[in-house]
């Protein structure tokens, strides 16, 4: 690494090297100091997902909610949003990997849509721009919905009876039904999937929110460095990184990653940074769904992409901290 690279990581980390001058071993006074620089880290989730470039109308939620649930939509009528997002597994499948039409197996593992309208692109390698985008391109992605084109599409919503609800939805659109306002549609839905959790309470200044243990683990996860990848609203889901920065990493897929899109060498094995919010309830775990377990995750995560081997005690807070992550599903969250 360059002497300027050096000095990027170091700025990075002063705010947790100053912590542990001050503070030494976890303590009261250290969870005091935690509280403080975990703000600087992270923010609470809004009550929303939507921007000025999304308003979540009622017509179009309530078009994006029946649509997200209809399965008819696929070619072999099999497969809907929900078969790689359901809501009684946190908005994922329990799938290594996603499953779609004729059994299809996918590349890479489904994610939770769980607060995922805050990411800033969507898909593994970053391939499609937002949620609305990977709900279009669902449509006629050969290991999803299977649809040979957008105009194949057009004509099953319209043999379905869908025109009064794109009416309703896009009030004054000549042509209400097409491929975009599906996308809208959906993400709308899917923008108004929020999760609050203890950690949002904790950050909001609610100090019994988090247990001892997941005060240590939020800590520690400050202080080794997960937090330079995992920040943000959603602990993630801001940037791309290099799996394996430390030795090379288990790969069921043979994926290259980002260098999938690219073509780039650079990007060879560079995934976007996964979003921690949910994640005790959401194995299997990383882009091929390859470890099960919570503990062994955090294991690999550790060694492979922080060079440090951590004590049965440090995995226990850790996880603890990620558990105070976890957020009921939304009620609506279901077919209408």
């Amino acid at each position: 690494m360059s002497l300027s690279g050096i000095s990027q990581v170091v700025m990075r980390q002063l705010p947790t090297l100053l912590l542990l001058l001050l503070c030494g071993p976890f303590t009261a006074e250290a969870a005091d100091e935690s509280f403080a620089l975990a703000r600087q880290h992270f923010s609470p989730l809004p009550e929303t997902l939507s921007d000025a470039d999304h308003p979540l109308r009622p017509a179009l939620v309530a078009l994006g909610r029946k649509l997200f649930f209809d399965k008819r939509l696929s070619t072999d009528g099999t497969v809907s949003c929900e078969t790689c997002h359901l809501p009684g597994l946190h908005a994922t499948d329990g799938r290594s990997r996603a499953i779609g039409v004729e059994n299809r197996l996918n590349l890479r593992n489904a994610p939770t849509l769980l607060n995922a309208a805050l990411q800033f692109r969507a898909h593994w390698d970053g391939s499609r721009d937002s949620v609305e985008d990977q709900a279009k391109q669902s449509l006629i992605g050969p290991t999803s919905f299977g649809n040979p084109d957008y105009s194949s599409v057009i004509a099953k919503l319209k043999s379905l009876g869908y025109e009064k609800d794109f009416q309703n939805a896009f009030p004054g659109a000549p042509d209400p039904i097409q491929p975009d306002h599906w996308g809208s549609a959906i993400g709308a839905f899917e923008r108004t999937l929020v999760s609050p959790s203890p950690f949002d309470a904790y950050l909001k200044g609610a100090m019994g929110g988090l247990s001892d243990s997941a005060k240590k683990g939020l800590h520690l996860f400050m202080e080794i460095g997960c937090a330079n990848c995992h920040d943000g609203m959603l602990l993630g889901g801001m940037r791309y990184a290099k799996f394996g920065l430390f030795g090379d990493v288990p790969n069921i897929t043979g994926d290259e990653g980002r260098a999938r899109v690219t073509k780039s060498p650079s990007d060879q094995n560079v995934f976007k940074v996964p979003q921690l919010r949910n994640v005790a309830v959401t194995p299997p775990y990383f882009h091929d769904g390859s470890v099960d377990d919570l503990d062994q995750a955090i294991r690999v995560m550790a060694k492979v992409q922080l060079n440090k081997e951590l004590t049965p005690a440090e995995v226990g807070d850790l996880r603890s901290f990620l558990e105070s992550l976890t957020g009921p599903v939304p009620s609506h969250f279901s077919a209408p």
